[in-house]
């Protein structure tokens, strides 16, 4: 795997975890860090939103290889 994989898959991982947080106690932790509705955040959430679609391309990469 390359190292574009491996950091949209971490970068997705960390979205998973903020996204858990959100639903289970109802705490943001990128608001928390970076401000509500900053564009900070919102430059955060689009990265992660990248790193997601890349991710998505591993269902159709042999990652036997």
């Amino acid at each position: 795997m390359n190292t574009v994989y491996k950091i949209a898959l971490v970068l997705s991982i960390i979205g998973c975890i903020n996204w858990g947080l959100v639903g289970i106690f109802n705490y943001n932790l990128v608001e928390f860090l970076f401000g509500n509705g900053t564009i900070l955040t919102r430059v955060i959430y689009v990265i992660v939103a990248i790193a997601g679609i890349i991710t998505a391309g591993i269902f159709n990469k042999d990652l036997d290889h």
